[in-house]
C-alpha cells in the first residue's frame, strides 16, 4: 500500500478541498447564524480531511476515470466531495430534529 501521509501536495489538494465543499455547503443551505455557519464550516472541513482520501477514490472508480486524474486531483475532487455532502446529511437531519424537537416541549 502506498504511503501519502507525508505528501505536502495531497495535504494541500484535502485542505483545498475541503474548504471549498464547505463553503459551498454554506451557499446552498444557508445557516441561521454565526455559530451555526462556523459549526457546518468547520463540520465540512474536518469530513472532507478525513473523508477524501475514500471519496475520491470512489467517486473515479464509480465513473471510469481513474487513469485520467492525477493522485491530487482525485484528493481534490474527493474532500470536497465528502465535505459538501457531510453537511447535507447532517444538517438536514439538524433542521428536522429541531423542527420536530420543538413540538414535544412544553
Amino acid at each position: 500500500m502506498t504511503d501519502f501521509g507525508n505528501d505536502p501536495g495531497l495535504w494541500a489538494a484535502k485542505g483545498i478541498g475541503s474548504a471549498a465543499g464547505a463553503a459551498v455547503s454554506l451557499v446552498y443551505m444557508l445557516p441561521k447564524g454565526k455559530q451555526e455557519a462556523a459549526s457546518r464550516f468547520f463540520t465540512g472541513l474536518i469530513c472532507g480531511l478525513i473523508f477524501g482520501g475514500p471519496a475520491g477514490l470512489w467517486i473515479v472508480s464509480k465513473l471510469g476515470i481513474a487513469g485520467i486524474l492525477s493522485g491530487t486531483e482525485v484528493m481534490l475532487a474527493g474532500s470536497a466531495a465528502a465535505s459538501l455532502s457531510a453537511w447535507w446529511a447532517l444538517g438536514a437531519a439538524a433542521r428536522v430534529a429541531e423542527r420536530y424537537g420543538r413540538g414535544n416541549r412544553q
